[in-house]
């Protein structure tokens, strides 16, 4: 039986200037599925998804016309939400399966998810998300966590000071909270390196630096751009603590990538955070606090830099997660077992 798919993926996949969890995930799938006997035909679409313009559209409607009666296409949620006519003229001659990375709870979305013969999510509580907003049926939507890879184990400074936050500058990912939240400890040990790309949204990272810089907190707030491969795997190493004050997230691929490293976390309870944190509540490797709110982010950061005994415990739940962390290569069978149910 000759298994191909055809993968419809954002035309910025492999750009180093914008990297995300989403390119991250799509690119390991894309590369992982031949392992599984999978000839993958990939079609990046330019545009500013998901705000696609005219032209955009239009490519897409040129690819999804292009393939064959009865092809299986696994389509990106970012370009699959934002244009439900263009699913639904194709959805009755090809076998649509949407990979959904974060979902945006708004009609056209639900009208793309209608025409999906499939629907893979990247955590649990997506798919649990997906069938609250959409009343989807259960057995439609597949999941298939990001995995992350075997890492060095970071060795950590003792005063736990060197603090990490892994994201792009946008509001979403709350770098405003984490600001606010480093200046009310002005008088404790610490930096903090913000490793994510500048220019997704570069007037509110342009303001951000200027807060920072008027805060006094130049030196010690550092907004490096984005980091990939080698350059990212260092910070990670160099690394104390993993800091994710987001506003939303559907699992947070740079938690579990820090807990493959070792380093544990104090992020924001949203989404699928705690999922990607795991652990129990007595154990759980890294502490979690409320969304747009500074206060408690200091709070978990104040005593994770003034307790010796909280910063070992957190450790070793951090190194004990390591094993049970999923790999790529399970995310990527997941996928296939999507791919081959709406074979039939």
């Amino acid at each position: 039986m000759s298994l191909t798919v055809h993968f419809v993926l954002p035309g910025d996949i492999d750009d180093p200037l914008s990297p995300s969890g989403g390119n991250t995930y799509d690119r390991r799938v894309a590369d992982g599925l031949p392992g599984l006997g999978w000839q993958v035909r990939e079609h990046p679409v330019p545009g500013a998804w998901p705000l696609p313009s005219a032209a955009d559209r239009a490519a897409l409607r040129t690819v999804l016309s292009g393939i064959t009666d009865g092809g299986t296409v696994l389509v990106d949620g970012l370009v699959a939400t934002t244009v439900p006519e263009i699913l639904a003229a194709e959805a009755s001659r090809l076998r649509l399966v949407v990979l959904m990375h974060m979902p945006f709870a708004n009609a056209r979305e639900e009208r793309a998810l209608g025409c999906a013969a499939a629907v893979v999510a990247t955590s649990e509580w997506t798919r649990h998300e997906l069938i609250r907003l959409y009343a989807l049926p259960p057995a439609l939507i597949h999941v298939a966590r990001p995995g992350t890879d075997p890492a060095a184990e970071a060795v950590p400074r003792e005063a736990g000071s060197r603090l990490l936050c892994v994201a792009a500058v946008t509001p979403n990912k709350g770098h405003d909270i984490l600001v606010s939240a480093l200046a009310a400890l002005a008088g404790e040990d610490w930096t903090c390196v913000c490793a994510g790309s500048l220019t997704k949204d570069a007037a509110y990272a342009d303001a951000l630096r200027d807060r920072v810089a008027a805060l006094g907190l130049a030196e010690r707030i550092l907004f490096t751009g984005a980091r990939v491969g080698a350059d990212l795997e260092t910070a990670y190493l160099e690394a104390d603590l993993l800091v994710l004050p987001s506003r939303g997230e559907t699992y947070g691929m740079v938690v579990a990538e820090a807990l493959a490293h070792g380093v544990p976390v104090v992020a924001t309870d949203v989404g699928g955070v705690p999922e990607a944190l795991g652990g129990t509540p007595a154990r759980r490797p890294g502490l979690l606090v409320p969304p747009d709110d500074p206060g408690r982010l200091a709070g978990a950061l104040r005593d994770w830099l003034a307790d010796p005994g909280l910063r070992a415990a957190l450790r070793r739940a951090a190194l004990d997660r390591r094993p049970d962390l999923p790999g790529w290569p399970e995310t990527t069978r997941r996928i296939a077992e999507a791919l081959i149910g709406v074979r039939g």
